[in-house]
């Protein structure tokens, strides 16, 4: 205590489990921040989702621009979600709508793996996939 006192730094209890207490002689508010700077370094491992959306129409090239931006976001480690949106009476053809997500799976099997089984939303259907 006397030591910090003449440094004019804090004495600061590191863990007192151990006999005897460990403390660091340290300034206060540079322990904050460095703990601060600690936490917000574990929180920017964030999982990053990427959206791309289809209707049950979409022709070749779009399906085929679609089907490689998504090997580019699984590649990146990104998740990504498939929406297969319905207008009006394509409502009625709902079975279009898995048939194709079925082909894009099995398109981009080698790049990722879906995170369960396409779920109907609304007038969507959607599916997350994950990267390998």
């Amino acid at each position: 205590m006397q030591r910090s006192k003449d440094k004019g730094l804090d004495l600061i209890l590191i863990s007192d489990k151990s006999d005897p207490p460990i403390c660091k002689i340290l300034d206060h508010g540079q322990f904050l921040y460095q703990q601060k700077k600690k936490e917000k370094a574990n929180k920017k491992n964030v999982q990053v989702t990427k959206e791309l959306k289809m209707s049950p129409k979409i022709s070749t090239h779009d399906y085929n621009v679609r089907l490689k931006r998504a090997t580019e976001f699984l590649s990146k480690k990104y998740k990504v979600k498939l929406t297969i949106f319905f207008r009006g009476r394509e409502m009625t053809h709902q079975d279009l709508g898995f048939d194709l997500v079925n082909r894009f799976i099995e398109d981009i099997k080698e790049y990722g793996v879906p995170d369960g089984n396409p779920i109907r939303q609304g007038r969507n259907i959607v599916l997350i996939l994950i990267p390998n």
